[in-house]
């Protein structure tokens, strides 16, 4: 094949307590750590790994966002990735402007296949991968945890509720990684200064002329409520009228 896609977004690093504004109009990211989500770490590892094969000449990384975003993309580069475009917009974009992006690149840059991570860590939708298979009219597989390219066929183990299915699609396509695809590799500083000589392009999200969803409006942020204490009961007896106090039985 010739080109690989990956979506790269910016996220609050998950060893990182996430934080509420005090107005409750987001999450707090002022001097917080900020990383590629890890789900696309993996999904970028094995676009890697697919090349290094020797069955993809290129690899190129996509993020939608602000100028910030430039940070995760050069750490893609330094990965490994070839070059990378920064789709810069300062909205929030959900999981449908998100497909519609990657679709008007697809059209401009005609990829073999487009891997992203199943799921980015700070909404959890899970839910641009498979929108943007409907509007390419391709093949998806989600979810996977194993990923074999014959010619121009991708063979994906995916994890399901009842354990593993094995599913075979045509490329083009688009799959989804798991946590147990793999494990992304370290970058190191080398790496890091040769990345900064690769290119990197910028594009207004309004010159790709999609229509932006506009559907849900995120109103209010609040915190998770504080976990109640716990109690110690000596048997079940203790158990039952425990449980009774507090009148859930």
């Amino acid at each position: 094949m010739d080109k690989i896609l990956v979506g790269l977004k910016r996220v609050v690093d998950y060893n990182v307590r996430v934080r509420v504004k005090s107005d409750g109009s987001g999450v707090e990211t002022d001097g917080v750590k900020m990383s590629i989500n890890p789900f696309d770490e993996i999904a970028l590892e094995e676009a890697l790994r697919i090349k290094e094969r020797g069955d993809a000449n290129e690899v190129i990384v996509v993020s939608i966002g602000n100028n910030d975003a430039q940070q995760q993309l050069r750490t893609g580069l330094a990965m490994g990735a070839d070059r990378a475009i920064l789709v810069e917009t300062a909205n929030h974009v959900d999981s449908l402007t998100g497909a519609r992006v990657f679709k008007a690149l697809i059209d401009r840059e005609n990829p073999d296949l487009v891997i992203l991570g199943k799921q980015a860590i700070d909404d959890d939708n899970s839910q641009t991968g498979q929108m943007l298979a409907a509007l390419w009219n391709r093949p998806q597989a989600t979810f996977a945890s194993n990923l074999s390219i014959v010619g121009q066929k991708a063979t994906v183990t995916r994890e399901v509720d009842v354990g593993l299915e094995i599913v075979e699609v045509d490329l083009p396509a688009v799959i989804t990684v798991d946590l147990r695809m793999n494990e992304p590799r370290y970058v190191k500083l080398p790496d890091i200064m040769k990345a900064k000589k690769k290119p990197l392009d910028q594009v207004l999200l309004g010159d790709l002329n999609i229509e932006e969803a506009t559907g849900i409006k995120q109103v209010v942020f609040e915190p998770p409520s504080e976990r109640q204490k716990g109690a110690m009961v000596d048997d079940v007896a203790g158990l039952v009228a425990a449980l009774k106090d507090k009148g859930l039985i």
